[in-house]
């Protein structure tokens, strides 16, 4: 029975084309279901069941079942057989099993290739090259062969020809190496008995295009969305056509583009697929029909029509582009005699918006808020179009505020679901498994299911074996472990809470040693990936059991394991430090997809999955060069000139594809186009599609909306209630009673500066705690040197040996080594030793010449009386020399020493209290009261200039008292000073002098919350 719409008129013959298209504007699945509805009429129920409708996807497959069933309503329809033709397989239809007699060979696993092919580069290109960047280079060498596989490249063995064409030499080397591989690699799989996936994909569309070509297909069949871009694609759809019940129907070809710019049209145009596919079937574009519209109110029709034709000018090609005006004009006269009052520009972009955003972070936010508000209104959908994964990841994490998950093809990389970071951070302990950060994440890991992994057990072993400068076994974690169980030193044993506390940490530090000598066994010192990642995953299960392979993610971790055990011998041995690089960067390569929409409505779309998809409200984000659209990729193997020889095409081909995208999303009846103006902290390039729509509607005279509220809402949904209101500066005044009595003068020099440290220190009791392997830099170097002066000055406590810079040098690598510097900064430090010696022994001979006698590391105190009760200053002396005028005070110091007018102005006390301290004789009984008339602060360093003495205690022209005068001043100040805080209105402020802070903030900074009154607020404070 005929049908208000037939899409299989005629014979199909040159002179009767079933070829149609359906404009971009318009709802490509729906518009395809409709007319499938519509051909179908009264016919029996059954008769669509034998029509094979071939779409380029899955996702455009499942949504175009989806649109059948909802437009069939009530209507008893059963579903014909949709497949995708970039995915089809021999033993679903169209290949009836047996039909083609395929024996094509089943296709290599996508690790097990890369592996391989690592191997043939390693082999054959570089044997120096590490496991990661021979796997960098597989991924370039497999491009390369798939290319050839698509295009179909029949005599790929001339590529070794191109090695003695007139190429740079790298090029010619690139050329012999692929005239091996292309010879070599169909070899290895022919001993494995594969095939290369892009090869098999090409194989069945290339027999299926033989074969309806020859025999076509005695039921319906539709070709739709596909562009062919592959040769063997391309031919399908020909075939189709060609065949009695068969069309070909073609998304959002242009057919108002004027010829002269259809004839100009390159390979990063929109419609250069479709041209070259038109091309290939010998059809004139006039010769493409309209596929069947369903009814639209004629307003809307006019104003898609209109937003298509204004979308594909802005994109015309670069030569035709002089034409703008010319088409402007002829636009608006072409509205004017058809009686249309609108402007057709104005028209085109009504519904059609752009938003600049400032970051990607920004952007986030404000595209979330748009989505959220599409779910007021009920039914109405939306879509987010964008090929920045990460931003996709950002609008969901935004969209959680709401309780709201959308749709995302994207899914989630596994080295950010819970097994693959378990996986990643295993594979890090096998690699380095003292490393402080990754063991407490591994044993805090809430898969991890260790019996000793108790809280009080995880929380000793961080808080004594792991903080702080890292240790090189695990014997000095367990030394570290028994010291804590010590008595103090007032002989005062631990608490038995304590010492069953350190014993269960001790039961974790052997357990996890014992796991890690057991993966670590694997490598001696390299190892196979097969039995590598065997061990990885005995480790995995001894850490969480065998449950952890349970859900997508553990799934989707075992499956990946599993490829590296079966394939991945391939690849050659890989020492510990590779293994764990390589696992981290195939989890980061893998997606897992966990659905979980909370409403589908919404949905969250990567450009190619977009295709052919259409929602009420479309947003398309990323729009920057660099990202939409991409770059064109490099090619490490081939220049232009060698892939236009071997008859590939050029990089560009992608850019043409993706503006297709581009444009069929972008002719939706609302669009939203999102541009950063900066990604990653640099000034961003707007997309070229959207510069070029700009510069079209600018010469027409129209602005494009640019709606802000949606930004500005979002904004302020991240923003404080009320104005700003930032903490002031903390003036604590604790009772005089808690306040020191007795403090060493190196805080006292704290306390002028900044007294809220005082106060954070020694009155609330807050110590800094330290960093799980903290780097063993500033304060460790600075004790380590102290520790070899004073060795050197104990095993030579008068005449130094003619050798003793080589022995000073011993002692600082041996000291710096003690604490804690690893090897890479032991490196760094060997050379600046060895400087710092031979300064430091020149300068020991100048000093010791003057016969005085030396006192290292000698403690002192002097009490005086205060207002509320006596106050203790106490210090200790690097190093005291005592001779028969007084005494030198000598304090060594690795980084910049206080200068000689914060000394002066009593910002820097250190020297003059201890100057004083041994005045009042506080330094008894090694050294009875003396003045002083030195004080000497020794900088070294080891660089260009190794080492420098600077005595502070000079009198200079503003600065008239020598070292005596500074130390009665100085104490003077002090007793002014403990006077004044002995006053309980006396508050203990942060940063009192800010100006001669420099970089001398220090501990408690973030708790007196400089940053905000100090930096935002703009408070400076002032000097007292």
């Amino acid at each position: 029975m005929k049908t208000a719409f037939d899409p299989f008129p005629g014979s199909g013959g040159k002179d009767d084309p079933r070829w149609f298209a359906i404009p971009a504007h318009r709802p490509f699945l729906e518009d395809l279901a409709a007319g499938v509805l519509d051909w179908l009429g009264d016919q029996a129920p059954e008769t669509l069941s034998d029509a094979t409708i071939l779409l380029p996807n899955r996702r455009a497959a499942r949504a175009f079942t989806s649109a059948l069933s909802s437009l069939g309503g009530d209507r008893p329809i059963l579903l014909p057989q949709v497949r995708p033709l970039g995915d089809l397989e021999e033993d679903e239809p169209p290949f009836t099993p047996g039909e083609l007699g395929l024996d094509l060979p089943p296709s290599i696993a996508p690790l097990t290739r890369r592996f391989e092919m690592a191997r043939l580069i390693v082999e054959k290109h570089d044997a120096a090259l590490s496991p990661m960047r021979a796997l960098e280079l597989a991924d370039s060498l497999g491009a390369f062969l798939d290319s050839c596989h698509i295009e179909e490249v029949r005599d790929r063995e001339r590529i070794a020809t191109l090695a003695e064409a007139d190429f740079a030499e790298h090029w010619q080397k690139s050329a012999d190496f692929l005239g091996l591989v292309v010879k070599a690699w169909p070899e290895r799989l022919a001993e494995l008995g594969l095939i290369d996936a892009s090869e098999r994909r090409t194989k069945l569309l290339r027999l299926l295009a033989e074969r309806w070509d020859s025999h076509p297909p005695q039921g319906p069949v539709i070709a739709a969305g596909s562009t062919g871009t592959v040769k063997a694609a391309a031919d399908v759809l020909i075939a189709v056509a060609k065949a009695s019940s068969g069309c070909v129907v073609l998304p959002g070809l242009d057919a108002d583009l004027g010829e002269d710019a259809w004839q100009a049209i390159e390979e990063q145009h929109p419609q250069s697929a479709l041209k070259r596919l038109l091309e290939r079937a010998d059809i004139d574009r006039a010769e493409v029909r309209s596929w069947f519209r369903r009814p639209a109110e004629p307003a809307v029709e006019a104003r898609g029509l209109a937003r298509q034709r204004l979308i594909n000018e802005a994109l015309r090609p670069a030569e035709a582009t002089a034409d703008w005006r010319t088409e402007i004009s002829r636009l608006r006269s072409e509205s004017a005699h058809a009686g249309v009052a609108a402007d057709p520009i104005a028209l085109g972009l009504e519904g059609l918006s752009v938003v600049s955003t400032r970051t990607e972070e920004d952007a986030a936010a404000t595209i979330a808020l748009m989505m959220r508000e599409t779910l007021e209104t009920p039914g109405r959908t939306c879509a987010l179009v964008t090929p920045d994964l990460a931003l996709g990841r950002r609008v969901s994490a935004r969209l959680e505020r709401w309780g709201v998950v959308a749709d995302s093809s994207s899914g989630a990389t596994l080295d950010q679901m819970p097994v693959g970071v378990l996986v990643d951070l295993a594979a890090r302990f096998m690699a380095d498994p003292l490393k402080p950060q990754t063991v407490l994440a591994l044993i805090k890991n809430d898969l991890t299911r260790l019996d000793e992994a108790t809280p009080d057990a995880v929380a000793e072993l961080e808080k004594v074996g792991f903080r702080g400068p890292r240790t090189r076994d695990w014997s000095r974690i367990e030394s570290r472990l028994t010291k804590a169980g010590e008595p103090r030193p007032n002989g005062e044993p631990p608490s038995e809470r304590t010492q069953q506390r350190l014993a269960a940490a001790k039961a974790l530090g052997g357990r996890l040693q014992a796991l890690s000598e057991t993966a670590g066994a694997a490598f001696a010192p390299a190892a196979s990936l097969d039995p590598a990642a065997r061990a990885l995953t005995a480790l995995i299960e001894a850490l969480a059991g065998v449950d952890v392979w349970a859900g997508p993610d553990g799934e989707a971790a075992a499956s990946l394991l599993s490829q590296l055990i079966e394939g991945g011998a391939s690849l050659g041995p890989v020492l510990p430090h590779e293994f764990a690089e390589l696992v981290a960067s195939l989890l980061h390569d893998q997606t897992v997809r966990t659905g979980g929409a909370t409403h589908p409505s919404l949905r969250i779309l990567g450009a190619i999955e977009a295709r052919l998809v259409r929602a009420d409200r479309m947003i398309l984000a990323g729009l920057e060069e660099g990202v939409w659209p991409q770059g064109a990729p490099v090619d490490p193997f081939l220049s232009r000139p060698m892939r236009k020889a071997l008859g590939l095409p050029p990089p560009e081909r992608r850019v043409g594809q993706t503006a297709q995208d581009f444009v069929q999303a972008a002719s939706a009846p609302e669009a939203i186009l999102i541009h950063s103006e900066r990604r990653g902290g640099q000034p961003a390039v707007r997309s070229r599609w959207l510069w070029r729509l700009e510069m079209l509607t600018r010469g027409a005279g129209v602005e494009i909306a640019r709606p802000t509220e949606a930004g500005g809402i979002a904004r302020g949904l991240d923003a404080p209630a009320g104005p700003a209101d930032y903490a002031k500066r903390p003036v604590p005044t604790p009772p005089v009673a808690r306040r020191p009595r007795e403090l060493p003068v190196t805080s006292v020099e704290r306390w002028v500066r900044d007294p809220y440290a005082v106060y954070a220190e020694r009155i609330l009791g807050l110590r800094r705690l330290d960093r799980p392997g903290a780097d063993a830099e500033a304060l460790a170097r600075g004790q380590a040197i102290h520790k070899a002066v004073e060795r050197a000055t104990v095993a030579w406590p008068e005449v130094l040996p003619d050798d003793c810079a080589g022995q000073i040098e011993t002692f600082l690598l041996e000291e710096l080594g003690a604490a804690g510097f690893e090897d890479h900064s032991m490196a760094r430090e060997a050379p600046l030793a060895r400087n710092c010696a031979r300064w430091l022994a020149e300068w020991e001979r100048a000093r010791r010449a003057r016969g005085a006698t030396l006192l290292i590391e000698q403690s002192g105190r002097s009490t005086f009386d205060a207002p509320f009760a006596p106050f203790t200053v106490t210090a200790r002396a690097d190093r005291i020399e005592l001779h028969a005028h007084g005494a030198a005070i000598i304090d060594f110091k690795t980084g910049a020493p206080p200068s000689v007018p914060q000394v002066a102005k009593g910002f820097a006390p250190q020297l003059t209290l201890t100057a004083a301290i041994l005045h009042d004789g506080g330094f008894a009984p090694d050294a009875p009261a003396t003045t002083a008339t030195e004080l000497i602060y020794v900088q070294l360093t080891g660089r260009k200039s190794p080492g420098k003495a600077v005595d502070v205690s000079k009198p200079t022209r503003t600065q008239p008292l020598d070292a005596a005068g500074l130390a009665e001043q100085e104490m003077n100040n002090l007793i002014a000073w403990v006077e004044r805080f002995d006053d309980e209105a006396t508050p203990y402020a942060a940063w009192l002098a800010p100006q001669f802070m420099g970089t001398f903030g220090g501990n408690y900074d973030h708790l007196a919350r400089v940053w905000e009154w100090h930096v935002v607020g703009g408070d400076e404070g002032v000097e007292e």
